[in-house]
């Protein structure tokens, strides 16, 4: 048999499709300027295909397999999402429906990667690192290590779900979230929740402030005191507004030389004492 014909009857089992799980976690490993994650996902595709081709000939399996060598780029736990709809679309379609896979993967890149970055990314992370830096600022080790416990719950839990998720519902969620505009607006709400995560964050663990002094007649000002009373944590405000422009300046080309620049700079500002 040489077609994949659709049927009510699914093929895939969660053999396959925890095939897909375990590949995933190295879908960045072969990550490259040319095709970005166009590999990865292929390799990801790889249970799915071996499946659901196990006896079509060979010329049918590498066409199958080169279909998964278009451009692909999106946020992985979100690509998790694809890849279960990809799977569900495989099994469903016939040899001259093929294109639909390649359509859907092309379409949902874009408005998944958002979705992907805004929820993990952009809220959760800063949210993990938040509470791993309370106890890190503390002096307790415990700080590192339960942001990496807290984030990887999510990280790996998400895309074992995402897979199941979307092979089960298959083209269905497609449909439901162009009727309901679901994705967008949870991507609205995260970004929302991501920057505020983001402020409280720079607020509660960014350290900012000066032992200069100004002496006036026989009197001296203390320069910190006197911001505390116009605007508190003033420079902990302008010392992360300025990182930000640079960071939007170089678009995140020059991210670690900024983080050596900063170690440095704050080394030599507290030899000088201008800052504290």
């Amino acid at each position: 048999m040489n077609d994949v014909t659709p049927s009510e009857t699914k093929k895939l089992t969660k053999k396959e499709l925890n095939g897909i799980f375990w590949r995933i976690q190295t879908m960045s490993f072969s990550y490259n300027y040319e095709k970005l994650q166009t590999i990865g996902f292929a390799h990801c595709m790889v249970p799915v295909l071996d499946k659901l081709y196990e006896k079509a000939d060979k010329e049918t399996r590498i066409k199958a397999m080169q279909r998964h060598f278009e451009f692909f780029n999106t946020q992985i736990n979100a690509g998790a999402l694809i890849l279960g709809v990809t799977a569900a679309l495989e099994e469903k379609t016939t040899e001259e429906e093929k294109e639909a896979v390649i359509s859907v993967k092309a379409g949902l890149m874009g408005p998944f990667a958002g979705l992907g970055d805004s929820l993990l990314k952009f809220t959760w992370l800063p949210i993990c690192g938040s509470i791993g830096a309370a106890f890190a600022l503390q002096g307790n080790i415990i700080g590192p290590i339960l942001m990496f416990i807290l984030f990887n719950i999510v990280n790996i839990g998400t895309k074992y779900f995402f897979i199941h998720y979307g092979y089960n519902k298959g083209v269905d969620l497609i449909e439901q979230s162009k009727k309901s505009n679901i994705i967008q607006r949870i991507t609205n709400m995260a970004n929302v929740v991501g920057v505020m995560v983001l402020g409280s964050l720079i607020a509660t663990t960014v350290k900012l402030s000066t032992p200069l002094t100004i002496s006036v007649g026989e009197q001296s000002i203390k320069v910190q005191e006197m911001f505390d009373k116009v605007i508190p944590n003033l420079l902990t405000l302008l010392f992360a507004l300025g990182i930000f422009f640079l960071v939007r300046k170089f678009q995140g080309k020059h991210t670690v030389a900024l983080i050596v620049a900063m170690m440095v700079l704050g080394v030599i500002c507290s030899m000088f004492g201008i800052l504290g």
